[in-house]
């Protein structure tokens, strides 16, 4: 079996705003595997500034990877446990290798027979009217579900937005989301709990930064709007840490990034946890490429979980892949085509 890969950068069609600050690029590199005259690609989805495995030996440790790859994938996704990106292009590789299709890892009605993931409608920060506009598109769109970064522009500015939601679109109607992304202070937080809670939303995930658990506790235990645990969950490898995580926060979802918890294995003894302690959960890409969101679309599918889902970014970039995915009326389908399938191949091997 040979082993190689490439970096890729992708270029957003406009800076995409966070409290964490703007993008207008996200680095990604792929993980090709050939033998036999068959071949297989996964996606090492590395989130530079948020992934634990941002780090200076990135690059080395896809090359050992490669050198090693004879060890095979249940060898190597254990000796990759820092490298939570690899671990994931890793697993992505292997299926595609060993499926009859490369791009179909998981067959399933979403592949064969077009049947839907409901998804949210991403919302980015920016000015307030940018932010109008993307709210009411998505609004156009079909979207039932919608999901708005907050916490960096003016916090009376971003209740203005969410109550003229409210005053057009009920609960029943529009579901709401806000993600923070760690921007709150913990002594600030309840406040701005209690405030947002009057917009009556499904959740905030990640109100205040990963690590605090005592405060997380303390506001999952009294908070007037479901908390989703994101960015806390970084990071956090052996399965013994990840019980008292949740068993100290117990919060009332978790945000599940394959890219950023390893893979779909890592991803799957989250869920396991969570279902065990009663607690919610959904999917979420990580701003993977067509190709990683491919994947995770297609496994998150097989769980059959009925929340909209966060998979909607494949349309940020100007330069990304051709794809079978496709939203329509606030939902995810796979459209079985081969065009895409042609002009993918294309743009990997120039």
């Amino acid at each position: 079996m040979q082993a190689s890969y490439k970096k890729y950068v992708l270029d957003f069609k406009r800076p995409a705003g966070t409290s964490r600050g703007r993008m207008t690029q996200k680095e990604t590199w792929f993980l090709m595997l050939e033998t036999d005259g068959k071949w297989g690609i996964g996606e090492c989805g590395i989130f530079r500034g948020l992934s634990s495995d941002d780090v200076p030996r990135y690059e080395e440790k896809l090359r050992w990877t490669c050198q090693n790859i004879h060890l095979g994938k249940d060898a190597l996704w254990t000796a990759l446990t820092e490298f939570p990106s690899i671990q994931f292009g890793l697993e992505q590789a292997f299926i595609s290798l060993a499926s009859e299709d490369p791009f179909e890892l998981f067959p399933s009605h979403f592949t064969q027979k077009e049947s839907p993931i409901p998804i949210n409608g991403l919302i980015w920060m920016g000015d307030i009217g940018f932010m109008q506009e993307q709210i009411q598109q998505k609004l156009e769109a079909g979207f039932d579900c919608i999901k708005m970064k907050i916490g960096a522009l003016d916090f009376d500015q971003e209740l203005e937005v969410l109550a003229s939601i409210r005053k057009q679109y009920s609960k029943e109607k529009v579901t709401l989301r806000v993600d923070a992304n760690g921007a709150f202070a913990p002594q600030e937080a309840p406040d701005k709990l209690q405030a947002l809670s009057e917009y009556e939303l499904h959740s905030i995930e990640q109100p205040i930064r990963q690590g605090n658990h005592r405060e997380m506790a303390q506001l999952c235990a009294n908070t007037p709007i479901p908390i989703a645990l994101d960015e806390e969950l970084i990071g956090v490898i052996d399965v013994t840490k990840k019980v008292e995580l949740l068993q100290t926060i117990r919060p009332q979802y978790i945000i599940v990034k394959p890219s950023l918890i390893g893979g779909f294995r890592g991803s799957e003894e989250w869920i396991r946890l969570c279902e065990q302690y009663s607690i919610g959960w959904w999917i979420t890409s990580a701003l993977e490429s067509n190709i990683g969101l491919n994947a995770i679309a297609q496994w998150t599918h097989t769980l059959q979980n009925a929340l909209p889902q966060g998979l909607g970014t494949g349309d940020l970039f100007t330069n990304n892949f051709d794809s079978p995915l496709a939203v329509e009326n606030g939902k995810l389908f796979y459209k079985k085509t081969n065009e895409w399938k042609i002009n993918l191949i294309q743009n990997l091997c120039t």
